[in-house]
């Protein structure tokens, strides 16, 4: 059976307190609790990075942490670093390069892509690849994907 334990932690600047299942994935807590529904549900596993989240500055897979794991911790979703306009030179460029098709792995690319252009450091187009690598995209191929997040980081 399981229990019920309450949790207090940071999202997108807010602090929110709640009861949530000790086996709640935190992706889902987000989705389902407070409607937070950008990061989204893909392979469950930890593979496709469609569930990629920022705690305490650093990006993990929603779908593989639980809820009350990020008790205490400071949570960023693609909406919070969207509100902010954190994202907002990588948001333009993948428009622009046409690095967007159905939209479904968009949030965690987007998330994943942040991280890099956050660590300050020029990328190679590799090490671009490298770092997304976690983020499985069905419809572009990449190549436009690649293209909008050098243009942040190298431009």
């Amino acid at each position: 059976m399981d229990q019920s334990l309450v949790v207090t932690l940071t999202v997108n600047g807010t602090q929110v307190t709640r009861s949530v299942q000790a086996r709640q994935h935190l992706v889902d807590f987000l989705r389902d609790e407070l409607g937070l529904t950008g990061s989204h549900i893909g392979c469950e596993h930890g593979v496709c990075g469609a569930c990629t989240l920022r705690v305490n500055g650093d990006i993990v897979r929603g779908c593989l942490m639980l809820a009350v794991q990020a008790n205490g911790c400071r949570v960023e979703t693609i909406e919070g670093l969207s509100d902010s306009n954190e994202l907002e030179k990588l948001q333009k460029a993948f428009h622009e390069k046409n690095a967007l098709q159905c939209g479904f792995c968009t949030p965690g690319m987007l998330m994943a892509a942040q991280d890099l252009v956050r660590s300050g450091k020029k990328a190679t187009r590799e090490e671009i690849r490298a770092h997304i690598s976690g983020n499985y995209c069905r419809c572009t191929g990449y190549q436009a994907i690649v293209d909008a997040i050098e243009e942040p980081i190298n431009g």
